[in-house]
């Protein structure tokens, strides 16, 4: 089988098509990727671990060398089913398969709320991707609602397949998390909340900045991690030494060892003012972080208020600092989301049960393709 992808830099949607692919291949899949676009990021990882990478070098809107190799790929391959992730990989992957033999089942899956259709072009081409395909794969039920409501995918064809990551390497133990914290330069006994993302809008690092000084006279040693780089960097930093909190702020930058770093932190927060499923989220508690997140997207399936974390409602202006300060001030309940939330993600969003539904999902696909 083949994934389809825009590239593989580091971002959520990357990291899930590495995990799943190399949890494929390990399976004993003969399974590669297709970056449309020239990419680094987890190619090496998936290369190391066995999975080829064949890469498009995408020129321009519709780049038909690159169609050609796509179509040159799944033919001298044998591929059977391709799995497309998100719009312009689904529908570049419908036009290589046009009058393919014998056939070749394909699967898409959506992993945002799909903002970007609002582009009419890529709109229009993503829904007649959709006629081609067999089965399409939402990450949660908020982004199954909005695409089925609006008509862009019909029910038929729609399921929900929440993202998952390898539990086994989120964990924390002693010797991890001081190892984690000599690598961020914090102390032993600081209090860590950390976020992992790209410093943009959207991901609202700028709010829980606001709200460090707050912080700070409850816990003087209160440290906040940003993992992750993007163009507000510089924004961010100046804002942060404006507040006078620039000391106790760490932007750690763009890592590619998140999973090593995660021990370190006492509380994960994702503020964010959009999301779908975030892998982030899942990754922080897997490794049994106590996290907070706003009440948005993807954010409220994962979460169970009170329960496996926080919820907060970004249309209240003091909801997020309260949820903040509840956290802080209240080791017991720190504790008690943590070991729920672990348990949570071992249930509901491991490796093997995102695996084993994708296996049933191409299995369908090609029910349907008979």
């Amino acid at each position: 089988m083949l994934h389809v992808v825009d590239s593989l830099e580091r971002g959520g949607l990357e990291r899930l098509v590495n995990d799943l692919a190399i949890a494929q291949h390990q399976a004993g899949w003969n399974v590669a990727v297709f970056s449309i676009n020239d990419t680094q990021g987890y190619r090496q990882c998936l290369e190391d671990a066995g999975v080829p990478v064949i890469v498009g070098h995408k020129q321009g809107t519709l780049d038909m060398q690159v169609l050609k190799l796509l179509r040159h790929t799944l033919k001298s391959t044998g591929i059977r089913t391709v799995h497309a992730h998100n719009f312009v990989p689904s529908y570049y992957a419908a036009i290589a398969l046009i009058g393919l033999r014998p056939k070749v089942a394909q699967v898409v899956t959506c992993h945002d709320m799909g903002t970007r259709l609002n582009n009419r072009r890529l709109r229009a081409l993503f829904k007649w991707s959709v006629g081609r395909s067999q089965r399409i794969a939402m990450v949660g039920r908020q982004v199954f609602e909005r695409f089925v409501s609006t008509g862009i995918v019909p029910a038929s064809k729609a399921c929900t397949v929440l993202n998952a990551v390898p539990i086994d390497h989120f964990v924390i133990t002693p010797d991890k998390r001081s190892w984690a914290r000599q690598a961020l330069g914090l102390a032993s006994q600081d209090l860590v909340v950390g976020c992992v993302g790209r410093l943009v809008e959207l991901k609202n690092h700028a709010t829980l900045i606001k709200l460090w000084p707050d912080v700070l006279r409850a816990r003087p040693d209160a440290r906040l991690v940003l993992i992750g780089d993007g163009p507000l960097r510089d924004t961010l930093q100046k804002l942060a030494f404006e507040l006078g909190v620039a000391d106790h702020i760490v932007f750690a930058g763009l890592r590619e060892n998140v999973a090593q770093l995660l021990p370190a932190l006492d509380i994960f927060a994702l503020p964010s003012l959009t999301e779908g499923v975030s892998i982030a989220l899942l990754e922080a508690m897997a490794t049994g972080l106590p996290s907070l997140a706003s009440k948005v997207g993807g954010n409220i399936e994962v979460i169970e208020h009170g329960q496996t974390g926080l919820l907060f409602d970004l249309q209240e202006g003091q909801a997020l600092r309260q949820a903040l300060m509840a956290l802080v001030g209240d080791e017991a309940l720190r504790a008690q989301l943590a070991r729920q939330a672990r348990t949570w993600t071992q249930t509901n969003a491991s490796l093997n049960v995102l695996t084993t539904r994708y296996a049933s999902l191409y299995g369908e696909a090609h029910e349907q393709l008979r």
